[in-house]
């Protein structure tokens, strides 16, 4: 029986920290059988994870899915290269997006959706140390106005 639904499996945490993300993009993912198991487990990493266009196919690399505990010798290599699914004309506007320049394809998260593995992919431009701090600023900024509110709204001051 088929699960209906989206399952989280990973997610990339410091990608909307470290970048812009400027479009996204679902794509599935061609895996192996342990590698399916493994993911069913929720073991995944998306640290180092990339995305790459080449010739015409995008790619997955640094992905890091554990060997399978009760696999036998036909288990997997835990950081191989793993081919995206997406239709032509994504892969042609990441690619045209990619060779403009400074802009890379991050991957945000990882979850099951309806039983198949699915990747959440940006289009994302790095940020620079002052972009991260006047994020940070701006985030603390809004978290201290919202406190205020509350505090007024409950009579506090």
């Amino acid at each position: 029986m088929r699960e209906k639904g989206r399952k989280a499996i990973a997610t990339n945490r410091k990608a909307r920290h470290n970048y812009a993300i400027l479009d996204v993009y679902e794509a599935g993912v061609a895996l192996v059988g342990t590698e399916v198991k493994s993911l069913r487990d929720g073991k995944a990493s998306l640290a180092d994870a990339f995305a790459t266009v080449d010739d015409g196919e995008v790619w997955l690399r640094g992905l890091h899915i554990p060997e399978y505990t009760q696999g036998s010798w036909t288990n997997h290599a835990p950081r191989r290269t793993r081919k995206l699914l997406l239709h032509k004309r994504e892969i042609e506007r990441l690619a045209g997006k990619v060779k403009e320049g400074s802009l890379t394809i991050v991957p945000l998260s990882m979850y099951f959706s309806d039983g198949k593995v699915k990747v959440e992919l940006a289009l994302a431009r790095g940020k620079q140390d002052y972009d991260k701090r006047q994020d940070l600023a701006r985030r603390t900024a809004e978290r201290e106005v919202t406190r205020e509110l509350g505090r007024r709204i409950k009579g506090m001051r």
